[in-house]
């Protein structure tokens, strides 16, 4: 297995699949990782050489921003947020959507107010007499 960022890549898989097990490396990402670097898309992982790993290595870190760098500064922007009291950070505080979605009928989970519904049945009609 290749290892990437202390993430294990899956050797049955595709290069660009397999690259977008990385947090912070989607589907366009990963394409444009092996095209840049001359990698034949169709090829598997475990059919990779050496330094064909190195420069996988080698690019993503210089390149871009992956798994624990991107996962620290999300957090820093949302603590930022909340440290600022801005509407936003508000939401995120009380664990309520950020971005508009309407939490009057759905958001049942994040808010906290989940109740199944029971079902009743009807009355049977009065018997005749």
């Amino acid at each position: 297995m290749v290892r990437i960022l202390g993430v294990e890549l899956p050797d049955e898989k595709r290069v660009p699949f397999s690259l977008m097990h990385l947090y912070g490396i989607g589907r366009t990402r990963a394409f444009k990782i092996v095209h840049d670097l001359k990698i034949d898309s169709f090829k598997k992982v475990k059919d990779l050489t050496e330094d064909e790993k190195d420069k996988i290595r080698a690019y993503i870190d210089a390149n871009f921003k992956v798994e624990g760098k991107l996962r620290e500064e999300k957090l820093f922007n949302i603590k930022r947020l909340k440290d600022i009291k801005c509407y936003r950070g508000i939401r995120h505080l009380k664990g309520l959507p950020t971005r508009g979605q309407q939490t009057k009928t759905n958001n049942r989970t994040v808010r906290g107010n989940v109740r199944k519904t029971v079902a009743t049945a009807k009355k049977p009609p009065p018997a005749p007499k």
